[in-house]
């Protein structure tokens, strides 16, 4: 289908020899032997037999290319498991990894340098008789057209790709989807679609709006990741889309049917669907929460992870069998006996302890958030403390909106232990005397007996560099300072009826609301959801400032928040305007 508007594109790298893992374009089958390395990695479990470069006509007339990975000896025919992005299907965690602090803590022994970035690796689960299906999207590598990052035009692709490698002789029929961030994201669209031949996914961590999660979060324009993704891993023959030239086109920013195309209708998704998500993901906490909560299916699980998504997808064996587990389930025949629904838990929570602490995983729960959260609203004093009772009189604090450090902090330091688990929700009263705008961020962070911010280390300390995550590289894949919420006053409208929780304020970002300078305005922020352990004499403290503090490891996007912002924000206090932040406390 023809995008719902003409869309600008950037340029990227061309396909380059030994770039990426690129080959060149050579059709062709190749076999590995059980224990081959091929890149001097993780040996293969299995015989393989490798298609590069199998030609998918899709119902435009364009060519995609995939690689097929497929046990050489299976005694009957197999089900595959797509890996779609436009990532390169040769470019691989082995390759990409290295450019990430540690690894992420995952080791050569752990990948075969076979997997797609961010998809299964082949040499482990050809074994367990899969096929594995490396996709290059449209545009990217030798597929035609002009890369395309989610929407209608890859859901439309990824169709005719499922339908396609279900016919082929090899294949029993059956298709699911696995993989990681894009990979995942690219499942709820194809799966909206519900082609006939797709009878699971597995979307672990995956944003569910890239207006909303992504790029405008709040209404503030961010390009997240994506210029590293533009300039140092996509190659192709015509461009990428442009994100920054698309939100410029906007209408002061606002939703548009670009944007409205980049948000998939989770609830016509009604296969099984096997989620993971985590609250330390600065991209896709909330659409893997969106998708456990608006999936129309019994068969769907949630397992919220305590650990980064590339290292419990490639370096935590359990993790590699379970997914196994659950395709065998739902693509096999012979599934039906592994007593998959029977043993699995539906939902299993992670609460992070932060500091030199590792996460407590694997809590079974019957629901995310939890059906007897009790939501706490907790006041913000003017002496620093956040308390359940309402200031006496109104008063109110100040931050310089345009520095980095400058902020107002509401502390409450627990006498029992607290687990806070859910989705919490700042309701502050502003105003900005040299602006008719605010940009505001709200974060909640944990802090130690003696008042010391803490931080989570992503990956387990085995794994690690250091024995403490103060010591760790500021670099946002590695470390998580806390849940955080971001708004532009402007944008504060809501639509109660579109929220997928009461918790969570759905901001329909259609009309620019200005604030005329001096006035008090009402701000609902969503804070994206949070699981923490507190100690006795721990503390939560809400930070608020007129910065973003996630991905430290990236400059300030240009006319972001701190380009936007004016001036100094008064946060009121009490009274009429008694700001707070509304907190899930739960009996875990």
């Amino acid at each position: 289908m023809p995008p719902p508007c003409q869309i600008a594109c950037r340029s990227i790298n061309k396909p380059a020899l030994g770039h990426n893992g690129w080959q060149g374009f050579s059709p062709k089958t190749e076999c590995l032997k059980k224990g081959d390395r091929p890149f001097n990695a993780r040996p293969v479990d299995c015989d393989i037999t490798i298609e590069h470069d199998v030609e998918i006509v899709v119902r435009d007339g364009c060519r995609l290319y995939v690689d097929i990975y497929r046990p050489t000896n299976a005694k009957s025919k197999v089900p595959a498991i797509l890996a779609y992005s436009p990532f390169g299907k040769k470019f691989s965690g082995l390759k990409m990894l290295p450019a990430t602090p540690w690894m992420c803590g995952v080791t050569p022994e752990d990948i075969s340098g076979l997997e797609k970035f961010e998809g299964p690796d082949p040499a482990r689960w050809c074994a367990r008789d899969f096929a594995i299906v490396n996709v290059d999207g449209r545009g990217s590598g030798h597929s035609d057209g002009t890369v395309c990052i989610m929407g209608t035009q890859e859901a439309e692709d990824g169709y005719d790709v499922v339908e396609a490698i279900a016919k082929m002789g090899w294949c029993n029929g059956n298709v699911g989807l696995a993989g990681n961030s894009h990979l995942a994201i690219v499942q709820w669209f194809i799966a909206q679609l519900q082609p006939l031949s797709l009878k699971a996914i597995a979307p672990w961590e995956g944003c569910g709006d890239l207006y909303r999660e992504q790029f405008v979060r709040g209404g503030i324009f961010n390009m997240s990741n994506f210029n590293l993704i533009a300039t140092r891993i996509v190659q192709g023959n015509h461009g990428v889309e442009d994100f920054a030239e698309m939100y410029r086109r906007t209408n002061g920013g606002l939703m548009n049917a670009y944007w409205a195309d980049k948000r998939p209708d989770m609830t016509k998704i009604k296969i099984p669907t096997y989620i993971t998500g985590s609250e330390f993901s600065s991209i896709h906490t909330m659409g893997s929460l969106r998708g456990w909560m608006e999936i129309d299916t019994e068969d769907k699980w949630l397992r919220w992870a305590g650990f980064q998504e590339w290292h419990d997808l490639w370096a935590i064996p359990e993790t590699n069998e379970e997914l196994m587990d659950f395709f065998d389930f739902f693509l096999k025949i012979q599934g039906e006996q592994n007593g998959w629904r029977e043993r699995t838990p539906k939902v299993r929570l992670s609460l992070l302890q932060m500091g030199r602490k590792e996460p407590i995983q694997n809590l079974v729960v019957p629901d995310f958030p939890l059906p007897n959260t009790e939501y706490r609203s907790m006041f913000f004093h003017k002496d620093g403390t956040l308390s359940a009772s309402v200031p006496t009189e109104e008063s109110f604090v100040s931050y310089d909106s345009e520095k980095a450090a400058s902020m107002v902090s509401f502390a409450h330091k627990f006498d029992q232990q607290t687990r806070l688990a859910g989705i919490p929700k700042a309701v502050v009263y502003m105003s900005c005397d040299a602006l008719d705008d605010l940009c505001v961020s709200v974060q909640v962070r944990k802090l130690d007996c003696a008042g010391k911010p803490l931080i989570h280390l992503t990956i387990p300390f085995k794994r690690a560099q250091v024995q403490d995550p103060d010591d760790a590289p500021v670099n946002g894949l590695i470390i998580h300072t806390g849940s955080l919420g971001l708004l532009r006053a402007s944008h504060r409208h809501i639509d109660p009826t579109k929220s997928m929780h009461p918790q969570y304020p759905f901001h329909t970002h259609d009309r620019i609301e200005k604030v005329q300078p001096g006035t008090i305005v009402k701000l609902e922020i969503g804070i994206w959801a949070m699981g923490i352990h507190y100690d006795a004499g721990e503390s939560i403290r809400v930070d608020v400032s007129g910065s973003n503090p996630l991905w430290p490891d990236m400059a300030e996007t240009p006319g972001g928040m701190m380009d936007t912002n004016k001036g100094h924000h008064r946060v009121y206090l009490g009274g009429e305007h008694a700001s707070h932040v509304v907190l899930p406390y739960t009996d875990l």
